[in-house]
């Protein structure tokens, strides 16, 4: 198959069945961005390396850049603007802003994508844990403290 043909792909995003034809090169991260207007998810390396570009799929943290669109068929895709309701924003992303753990933005969709994993996948973490969770994505503002920090209080909040 050539990169001009196209494939049907159905997979879910953020709750919402998408159905598309999709380039057999075109990634999960430019179906977000160009056709559904998902633009939390950032370009940054393309390569798979700075965590930018971190979605969901089936709750597992993934690089949208390096992932195949035709590869979502029956899928659940979560983007960071599934994280928050109408007018609510998630624990996560309010910790950041209570911690803040939030300079210039460009990392932190990302970053919030890993962490909500790890808390859906283990409620209390250790430090060490949330730092080893972070080793895929990188910042160069914040040094990382109000962020662990962020995500400790919310794990602090799911023990008690």
């Amino acid at each position: 198959m050539t990169d001009d043909q196209s494939v049907p792909v159905r997979f879910t995003v953020n709750g919402r069945e998408q159905e598309l034809q999709v380039g057999a090169g075109e990634t999960l991260l430019r179906t977000l961005r160009d056709r559904l207007y998902l633009t939390g998810a950032k370009e940054g390396c393309l390569e798979g390396e700075c965590g930018a570009c971190t979605v969901l799929v089936d709750g597992a943290p993934v690089d949208s850049c390096i992932l195949a669109t035709a590869a979502m068929e029956g899928r659940e895709v979560r983007t960071v603007e599934g994280l928050s309701q109408v007018d609510q924003i998630s624990p996560l992303q309010q910790a950041f802003l209570d911690h803040a753990a939030v300079q210039c933005g460009f990392c932190i969709p990302g970053i919030l994508m890993t962490l909500t994993a790890l808390l859906e996948r283990q409620p209390s973490p250790t430090r060490e844990g949330i730092e080893t969770a972070l080793a895929g994505n990188i910042c160069r503002c914040t040094g990382y403290r109000q962020i662990v920090e962020a995500a400790m209080a919310v794990a602090a909040e799911e023990t008690s």
